[in-house]
């Protein structure tokens, strides 16, 4: 993997950069779709190539690992020729999946027992099969295994945590080493800082992770609650430690603005459910505030979703439409909110990119944020 940091922000810590592994490059700073059990839920390939257009998704090792089976993929040839998608991905490692699992996982320092949400079949993650997991899928990006912290956290908790993480860092690492890559192209492992909301342990754990040497870094155990000003206090301790010309991915978040706040801050890649999870319950994003398509207010509104948007869905169907749709509990409407979103998602990091570039982020992004604060 190569990481290109092409321009920063003159009143911010904002970058455009671009990465290129084996499945192409990534213009950064980018949102990463999820794609959880191997389809971006409700989205064929197609529209995500042709239409939405990112340049990498997500794929979620916890849930690829119980169906279809590392097997089934091992024989499929890997992830991309399972899904049919020849460009990149990326895996988290499972640790926010075991998480969010309390009542149903047991941690210690070999690894995690967990009880399957499926049928309650117990399983065991280590950060050594872990990492042989995600061999086998074959994402481009693959991530070292992690506890993450509830929030409100207790400081010792979290302590006791973050130190955990880091060692089991270490032995991803090390088993990397003597796991030899499955298919034909190369996989980047990116460590994930913790440390909950306490500035010291972000400022420790940034420091450990910085030092670890990889090729790409993460921030995690953030957008799991906190307030936005401690996210955004978090992600300024660690990106002022994280190495400049390493990619910054601030993993599952989050709302368009806290993108925008956190691109401010030098991070470069993103990922979250929200754009189609909420679209799946009618709630639709665009550069003037949000909509709720399910209100009375749009049912004779024959104007498009967003006038200003760049998907086909934009101009080809009626807000009165959509919420018909919803109001009929047809799928069709929770399909076309999911590809307004995403592809709004994507404009919205793209047009950044192009605002540090040309030199005008901060005033861009200071009049977007406003903007986007609304309920329309």
């Amino acid at each position: 993997m190569k990481f290109e940091l092409l321009s920063t922000d003159a009143g911010s810590k904002a970058r455009a950069g671009s990465i290129t592994t084996d499945h192409g490059k990534i213009e950064t700073p980018i949102f990463m779709p999820v794609g959880t059990v191997a389809t971006v839920k409700g989205v064929h390939q197609r529209e995500l190539k042709e239409d939405i257009n990112p340049d990498i998704i997500l794929g979620n090792t916890y849930h690829l690992y119980l169906r279809p089976q590392t097997e089934i993929l091992r024989k499929a040839g890997g992830l991309h020729k399972f899904m049919n998608w020849d460009r990149n991905i990326l895996t988290d490692s499972g640790g926010y999946q075991v998480y969010s699992l309390s009542a149903r996982r047991k941690i210690k320092e070999e690894g995690v027992k967990f009880k399957s949400h499926i049928d309650g079949s117990y399983h065991t993650f280590t950060p050594e099969n872990v990492m042989e997991i995600q061999r086998t899928i074959g994402a481009d990006i693959i991530m070292a295994f992690d506890e993450c912290t509830p929030y409100p956290c207790d400081y010792n908790y979290a302590k006791r945590s973050m130190h955990m993480t880091h060692r089991w860092l270490d032995r991803c690492i090390n088993h990397l080493e003597k796991t030899p890559e499955i298919y034909d192209y190369k996989q980047t492992l990116f460590p994930i800082v913790q440390g909950s909301t306490y500035k010291d342990l972000r400022k420790q754990s940034a420091e450990y992770i910085a030092n670890a040497g990889a090729e790409g870094n993460a921030i995690g155990g953030l957008s799991v609650g906190e307030p936005a000003d401690e996210m955004y206090a978090m992600t300024e301790v660690v990106t002022a430690i994280l190495p400049e010309d390493k990619p910054r991915y601030l993993m599952g978040v989050g709302t368009p603005i806290n993108i925008l706040e956190n691109i401010a801050l030098g991070v470069d890649m993103f990922d979250c459910v929200m754009p189609t999870r909420n679209g799946r319950n009618g709630m639709l994003f665009t550069s003037h505030g949000t909509i709720n398509i399910k209100n009375k207010k749009w049912a004779d509104d024959f104007s498009p979703i967003d006038p200003e948007g760049v998907s086909f869905v934009d101009s080809e169907y009626s807000k009165a439409y959509v919420r018909h749709l919803f109001t009929v509990n047809e799928m069709l409407g929770r399909q076309i909110a999911s590809i307004h979103n995403l592809s709004f998602y994507l404009w919205l990091t793209r047009e950044a990119r192009k605002h540090i570039l040309a030199g005008d982020f901060t005033q861009w992004k200071d009049k977007m944020v406003k903007q986007m604060d609304k309920r329309l």
